[in-house]
């Protein structure tokens, strides 16, 4: 256990100077190369520069052929990186992941009884959505922050819409085993922090949904959706009872709308974002396919693992090894005298520890989703090096040593 906190002297400023009254000398002298943490938008491939596109598209209709090929490279080059079976479709939809789970549950629920599994705040939305926009009566089985949902109590014969890996609480599920293979039911797994860092069993997944900003660090408001033949079954013979608005429409005369799974988007997409996504998919096939982006995040939550076991004053959010995410990994703060002050002033240390890394580039955006428990969120997905993970842990001991004695 760390026992030792780094000496803390101060300078005082003044209160016209938009930095805090004590402002720390002694730190650490090594900081992040890419002080990149947040959890979405996430951090660019390392050696990202936009002189790395193509430009041939950009001005260019995405109806064109040069448009349509470019599409339809992001679809390839998805199946491969992430070895979707040739069976399944894949996508490009509006609006990032939200809109390609909306578009799968507006499109397919109704049919059968309904499961939801809700341990954060993003599964906690989708049980909002289908109970007040679908007016459906969901099995709702949740858990704490930190925790996971009883997965025994999942019913094959219903649908299930669960988070694979939850981006706001640290928690993701084990493996893909609860769910049967002899299942009637469509399983809709928001997946979008998991994608490209843990292992998707395909075969237990009929909609699978994620946007471009997380895992690979592409731009944002693109979202993609990969279908089961199972799933294609139920949008051809289910006509949900409710208003389909034109972006969620997946079928077209009563047989899937193929165009959108062959660069044929809904709506009109970012050539440049997508120029973007093809340029993060090349770099993670140069590196070594889904195995070796799935290492390197475990490299890097494994260093914070190795730091923490160390650290007399955090601990992880999620305590059991096998839940906890390799992605969005969640730090709370164990030290007895921060944990027994009321939760507003510990959401207010957070917020100091956060503002003077920030003010010293050491890290952006890592204070804790608003609807999370006190503590720290720090992106772990494989655009981050483990270097700058390393670097960071002596930084996190500094500025917690900091805040503290601002409270004496």
């Amino acid at each position: 256990m760390n026992t030792q906190m780094p000496v803390r002297n101060t300078v005082k400023k003044s209160a016209q100077e938009n930095t805090p009254i004590n402002t720390p000398v002694n730190s650490p002298v090594v900081k992040p190369v890419r002080p990149y943490f947040s959890s979405g938008p996430c951090a660019k491939r390392p050696g990202w520069s936009p002189s790395n596109f193509s430009q041939d598209t950009l001005g260019r209709s995405h109806r064109a052929a040069v448009g349509k090929a470019r599409l339809q490279e992001a679809i390839d080059k998805t199946r491969t990186l992430l070895q979707v079976p040739n069976d399944y479709r894949i996508g490009i939809v509006p609006a990032s992941d939200t809109g390609a789970v909306e578009m799968a549950m507006w499109s397919l629920l109704g049919a059968r009884p309904v499961d939801i599994l809700a341990w954060e705040s993003f599964g906690a939305g989708w049980v909002t959505d289908a109970v007040k926009q679908l007016n459906l009566d969901p099995n709702v089985y949740t858990a704490p922050y930190g925790e996971i949902a009883d997965l025994v109590a999942i019913h094959p014969d219903h649908d299930l819409v669960f988070t694979w890996n939850g981006t706001t609480s640290g928690v993701r599920v084990p493996n893909g085993d609860f769910i049967s293979d002899q299942r009637k039911g469509l399983t809709i797994c928001d997946a979008t922090s998991a994608v490209f860092a843990q292992k998707l069993d395909w075969s237990k997944l009929d909609v699978t949904t994620w946007s471009w900003q997380k895992v690979l660090g592409s731009e944002a408001a693109h979202g993609m959706l990969i279908l089961s033949p199972r799933a294609v079954e139920r949008l051809e013979n289910y006509t949900p009872p409710w208003p389909m608005p034109k972006i969620f429409r997946l079928t077209k005369n009563g047989k899937l709308n193929e165009g959108i799974f062959k660069g044929a988007t809904i709506n009109t997409p970012s050539m440049l974002c997508v120029e973007d996504f093809i340029d993060a998919l090349s770099w993670g096939e140069s590196i070594g396919g889904l195995d070796a982006l799935c290492a390197r995040a475990d490299d890097n939550l494994h260093s914070i693992s190795q730091w923490i076991e160390k650290s007399s004053w955090a601990g992880f959010l999620c305590q059991k090894t096998e839940l906890r995410s390799n992605t969005s990994v969640c730090i709370s703060i164990m030290d007895p005298d921060i944990a027994a002050l009321p939760e507003d002033k510990q959401y207010s240390f957070i917020k100091a520890m956060a503002k003077l890394l920030e003010d010293h580039k050491v890290a952006f955006d890592i204070a804790g989703y608003r609807d999370a428990p006190p503590g720290l969120r720090i992106w772990c997905g494989a655009t981050i090096e483990n270097a700058d993970i390393k670097a960071l842990m002596p930084w996190l001991d500094w500025a917690f040593s900091c805040v503290k004695a601002d409270l004496d």
